[in-house]
C-alpha cells in the first residue's frame, strides 16, 4: 500500500454512494453502528490497494468525505470497523474489503474463498469466532463512473397499461445463440440491441420487454463448484450497478444504448428487481457488503435472538425496510433506473416481503407509500410478485391502487383447463375477462392482472404440453429442486416423441394456451421463446444453467407459431374489446358486453355453471356495447367487432350451435385446422368445435 496520503475534504453526507462531479469524487457510506470506515482505492488492475483513507466525517449516521484528486474510473471500497457481537446482531470485520451499496459500477467477480466469511469456516459456532484473512485480492471492486450519456432524441413510449404485451426475457439466454448477432455481443445488453433482435420483438407486437435481473450479483459457490452458475441472477449484491457479465464495453452506457434502441422500436424496458433480500444469506453467509457495514440495520434479525435472520424470502435473509435508510436505498436505487436508466417500470420479485410491518404483509405498508407518493415512481408501471414464503405471504389481489400483479392463480386454471381438467369453466371465466373477483376493488382496472401461462420460473411452453414431470438433474440436486405441481400434461408421451399425432396435438396446445392468453382481459405476458417453441428438455428450474439448455434456439425456429403469435397480438391490438379499460358488467339494462353460452347456443344458467364435468365453454363479446366505442386518429368514434370464442378442452368434438347473426360470422382462429380460417359460416350453423381446441368468430 502507498504511504502518500491523498488529499481529503470533508465533503457532504449526500447523496450516498461515490459521485463524481467533474472536479474529484464525494464518498459517503450510511452505517448507524460502525466506528470507523476506511475507503480504500485500489489500482486500475483492482489486484493492488495503493491507499487507504480514513473518512472521519460522520453526519446523520453517514460516514463521508470528498477525494479532490480521483477521476473516473477509479477502483474502491470499504472496511468498516466496529463490533463483532454476532448476538447482538453486530458482524463487523475490518478485515473483509465491502463492496458500496449505491456503487454504480463494479468490476470482476468474485472468486470464491473462505477469506470471504467474517468467521473461521468450519467453526462450530461462528459467533465464537473471528477470521483476520484479508479477502481483497479475491473481491471485485466498486468504480467511480461518470454517468453522462447522449440520449439525443430518445422518446419513451408510455405504452397504456390496456395496449401493454410483456415478453419476459433473459439479457443473456436471448441472444448468446443467436446467429446474427455477433459473437462479441451475444449475452450481452449490446447483442439484446442488436437489430435482428430488435427486430423481431417489434414484429412479434410485443410493447414491453421484462428482463430478468440485471443488477450485479454473485454466482453462489456451491454451484460453481457443481460447474454451474446462478443464472437468472435472483442474487443480488447491488442495487445500483449492472451485471459485469452482461456489457459487452464494460461501460454503463451500453445499457442506455439498448434502452434507446428499445424505445425508438416502441418498446419499453421493465426491470425486474431483487429488494427482498442479498446475495449474503443466512447467519452462515459471506460478508461482501451489508451485512460488514450494518448488518443490524440492514438485515431483519430474529427479535428474541439477533444472532439470525428472520427470513420470508427462502433464501436466508430479508433486507429491512422497517430501517428508514434501507428503505431510502430502495427508492434511490428505483429512481436512479428510472431517472438516468430511463427503464419504464419494475416487476418486485417477493413483494410481499418488501411490504411487511414488523413480520405482517400490510397493504397499507411504508414502501407501498412512499412509491406512491415519488413524482418519477408513481407514472411508471409497477408490477408485483404477489407473494413470498413468510407467513400469510400469497396476497394475489391485496395489492394497492396503482400496482399490477402476476396473477398466479390465471396461470394455474388455464393450465389446468387445456389438460384437461373438469368443473373449472367458471373459474376460468372469471380468469378470461380480467379477475374482476381478486381486482375490482379500489378502482383498480383489469390491468391489475398480468396473466401468464408460462415464466422463467417453470416449464417453457413446449415442455409444458411434452413433460408430466420435471427433469432438473442437470442441477445436480437429485431432481428434488423446482415444482412438483405444474399442471402439465405430455400429450402421450413423455419427452421428444416420433408419433405425428402426439406432436401435432403438442402443436395445438400451444395454440390453444397462447391464444387463451393473448385474448383474455388483462395484461398478458410471454416467455421469450415460447414463440419459436423452445425447449428446456423439462427442466422446471434452470436456474443454475448459464448453457444452451437455457438459452433461446434460434436454429430450431417454429416459423407457424410464431406466425400465430403474430396474428393473435395483432387481433388483440387492434380491438379494444380484448383489452378493456373497465371490468364486464354483464347485462346492464339494455347494454349487454358478455354472454356465456352452451354448446346448445343458449346462456349459460347457474346448473350449467355448476356442472363437474364440463370442459366447454363459450363467450360473446359485443363489439357494439358502450364500453367498446374507442376514437379513431380522426377522431371517430367507432364500434368494435362483436366476437364469439369457443374453447373445447374434452378429448372429442362438440357441436357449438352458433348464434344468429344476419351476415354470419367469419373464421379468424381455430387452433385445431388453420384451413378453415378466413371461411364464413351462417347465423345459427352448427359449428364443428373440435377435441382440444380454440375458435374465435367475428360477426360479420
Amino acid at each position: 500500500m502507498a504511504t502518500a496520503r491523498a488529499r481529503v475534504w470533508p465533503g457532504a453526507p449526500h447523496p450516498l454512494g461515490a459521485t463524481w462531479d467533474g472536479a474529484g469524487g464525494n464518498f459517503a457510506l450510511f452505517s448507524a453502528h460502525a466506528e470507523k470506515v476506511e475507503l480504500c482505492l485500489f489500482d486500475s488492475s483492482g489486484e493492488r490497494e495503493v491507499e487507504r483513507v480514513t473518512l472521519s466525517e460522520y453526519t446523520d449516521e453517514v460516514w463521508h468525505g470528498y477525494l479532490p484528486d480521483v477521476l473516473p474510473g477509479q477502483l474502491y471500497g470499504y472496511r468498516v470497523h466496529g463490533p463483532y457481537e454476532p448476538r447482538q446482531g453486530h458482524r463487523f470485520n475490518a478485515y473483509k474489503l465491502l463492496l458500496d451499496p449505491y456503487a454504480r459500477q463494479i468490476r470482476g467477480e468474485l472468486k470464491w474463498s473462505d477469506a470471504h466469511f467474517a468467521y473461521r469456516l468450519g467453526h462450530p459456532r461462528e459467533d465464537l469466532s473471528f477470521d483476520r484473512r484479508d479477502n481483497a485480492r479475491q473481491m471485485p471492486k466498486c468504480q467511480l463512473v461518470d454517468t453522462a450519456f447522449t440520449w439525443g432524441e430518445e422518446r419513451a413510449p408510455h405504452i397504456p397499461w390496456p395496449q401493454t404485451v410483456i415478453y419476459e426475457a433473459h439479457v443473456r439466454g436471448l441472444s448468446m445463440l443467436h446467429p446474427e448477432v455477433p459473437p462479441a455481443y451475444r449475452g450481452t445488453f449490446a447483442g439484446l440491441a442488436w437489430p435482428a433482435v430488435v427486430d423481431h420483438l417489434k414484429s412479434l407486437g410485443v410493447t414491453a420487454v421484462e428482463l430478468l435481473p440485471v443488477h450485479a450479483f454473485i454466482d453462489d459457490r456451491i454451484l460453481l463448484e457443481r460447474g454451474l452458475r446462478n443464472y437468472w441472477g435472483y442474487n443480488t449484491i447491488g442495487f445500483f450497478a449492472l451485471q459485469p457479465r452482461y456489457l459487452a464495453t464494460g461501460r454503463t452506457g451500453e445499457f442506455k444504448a439498448m434502452v434507446r434502441r428499445l424505445h425508438d422500436a416502441g418498446i419499453e424496458v421493465i426491470l425486474d428487481v431483487v429488494y427482498n433480500h442479498t446475495a449474503e444469506g443466512n447467519h452462515l453467509g459471506p460478508t461482501l457488503s451489508f451485512r460488514g457495514i450494518d448488518n443490524a440495520s440492514y438485515y431483519k434479525l430474529v427479535p428474541d435472538d439477533p444472532r439470525y435472520y428472520w427470513d420470508s424470502t427462502g433464501c436466508g435473509n430479508t433486507l429491512n425496510l422497517g430501517n428508514p435508510r434501507v428503505l431510502q436505498m430502495v427508492l434511490d436505487s428505483l429512481r436512479y433506473w428510472a431517472a438516468e436508466m430511463h427503464a419504464d417500470g419494475f416487476r418486485f420479485d417477493l413483494t410481499a416481503s418488501l411490504a411487511r410491518e414488523g413480520f405482517h404483509y400490510d397493504p397499507g405498508a411504508a414502501f407501498f407509500d412512499a412509491v406512491r407518493q415519488e413524482p418519477v415512481l408513481s407514472s411508471l408501471k409497477l408490477i408485483a410478485e404477489p407473494w413470498d414464503l413468510g407467513s400469510g405471504g400469497y396476497q394475489v389481489g391485496g395489492f394497492p391502487p396503482g400496482w399490477s400483479e402476476w396473477n398466479g392463480r390465471y396461470r394455474d386454471v388455464v393450465r389446468r383447463f387445456w389438460r384437461g381438467d373438469a368443473g373449472l369453466v367458471a373459474e376460468l371465466a372469471s380468469r378470461l375477462t380480467g379477475s374482476a373477483d381478486l381486482f375490482a376493488h379500489r378502482g383498480r382496472r383489469p390491468w391489475a392482472s398480468v396473466n401468464f401461462v408460462t415464466a422463467h420460473d417453470g416449464f417453457t411452453l413446449r415442455d409444458l404440453v411434452s413433460y408430466n414431470d420435471k427433469h432438473n438433474k442437470a442441477n445436480g440436486e437429485d431432481n428434488r429442486d423446482g415444482s412438483d405441481d405444474n399442471a402439465a400434461w405430455n400429450c402421450g408421451a413423455e419427452g421428444p416423441s416420433d408419433d405425428p399425432e402426439i406432436n401435432r396435438l403438442r402443436a395445438r396446445q400451444q395454440r390453444n394456451l397462447l391464444a387463451t392468453l393473448l385474448l383474455s382481459q388483462g395484461v398478458p405476458m410471454l416467455l421469450a421463446g415460447d414463440e419459436l417453441s423452445n425447449s428446456q428438455n423439462g427442466n422446471n428450474n434452470a436456474y443454475c444453467q448459464d448453457n444452451p439448455l437455457s438459452w433461446i434456439d434460434w436454429r430450431h425456429v417454429d416459423e407457424e407459431l410464431v406466425a400465430f403469435v403474430r396474428r393473435l397480438i395483432a387481433i388483440r391490438q387492434s380491438h379494444p374489446v380484448f383489452h378493456r379499460s373497465r371490468f364486464f358488467r354483464g347485462r346492464n339494462g339494455q347494454d349487454v358486453d358478455v354472454i356465456w353460452l352452451t354448446p346448445e347456443g343458449r346462456e349459460r344458467d347457474e346448473g350449467d355453471w355448476a356442472a363437474a364435468e364440463s370442459r366447454t365453454l363459450g363467450m360473446l363479446l359485443t363489439g357494439g356495447s358502450g364500453d367498446f366505442y374507442y376514437t379513431t386518429p380522426g377522431g371517430l368514434e367507432q364500434r368494435d367487432v362483436t366476437f364469439m370464442l369457443l374453447m373445447n378442452a374434452l378429448w372429442e368434438a362438440v357441436p357449438f350451435e352458433l348464434l344468429d347473426a344476419p351476415n354470419g360470422w367469419e373464421i379468424w382462429i381455430d387452433t385445431f385446422d388453420a384451413v378453415r380460417e378466413g371461411t364464413r359460416y351462417e347465423g345459427a350453423a352448427m359449428y364443428p368445435l373440435e377435441a382440444r381446441s380454440l375458435v374465435l368468430l367475428a360477426r360479420l
